[in-house]
């Protein structure tokens, strides 16, 4: 499939949640994938962490910041 910029942020698909305990600390996990030509957008190569939070509901609240960040980046300026 040819790469194909999202026009809307119908096109993308951001997969946010956790990962960790309240031992170790919660981290954001996050997927963004481009649903128009299935390119991976995040995690990439190099990708730091998220975290660690107190809580799991925090570590998904900022992996959805940075999914919706990165959406916006691209619809702005396509990763082709």
């Amino acid at each position: 499939m040819p790469p194909t910029p999202g026009a809307t942020e119908a096109d993308f698909h951001i997969y946010a949640s956790y990962r960790g305990s309240k031992t170790t600390g919660f981290l954001g996990t996050l997927k963004v994938v481009r649903a128009t030509d299935g390119r991976l957008l995040y995690p990439f190569d190099g990708a730091s962490e998220m975290g660690p939070f107190q809580t799991k509901e925090e570590a998904i609240a900022a992996a959805r910041r940075c999914g919706g960040e990165i959406v916006s980046a691209d619809l702005a300026r396509p990763e082709l």
